[in-house]
């Protein structure tokens, strides 16, 4: 007599995931625990990035921005387009907005 087990492969394990929104508040929860405070910056900080950005900018150089957003840490890459000090934004290119409160740290 030949072999008759059919597996059901995924759906054996669909009670598990049976419950809406368990998921989703599983997820959110290790979102919420991984969080970090942002970090204060000392003046010598704030100044070095400043000659870094003044740098960048006057050489065309490509720059390494990490920024706090949200409770997390977060890296973009690119070319200053714009320093705004009235709205104290700096543009870099493509497309990113960062907001100079935010910038924890920036590389050449």
């Amino acid at each position: 007599m030949p072999n008759t087990y059919v597996d059901r492969g995924i759906i054996k394990w669909a009670p598990f995931d049976a419950l809406v929104g368990y998921g989703a508040m599983i997820r959110e929860l290790k979102l919420r625990l991984n969080r970090l405070d942002k970090p204060e910056l000392s003046d010598d900080q704030y100044d070095e990035m400043n000659q870094k950005l003044m740098i960048a900018n006057h050489q065309d150089i490509e720059i390494s921005v990490t920024y706090y957003e949200d409770g997390y840490f977060k890296t973009t890459y690119g070319k200053i387009k714009k320093i705004d000090t009235i709205s104290k934004m700096i543009i870099l290119t493509p497309f990113a907005r960062l907001s100079i409160s935010d910038i924890i740290d920036i590389n050449l």
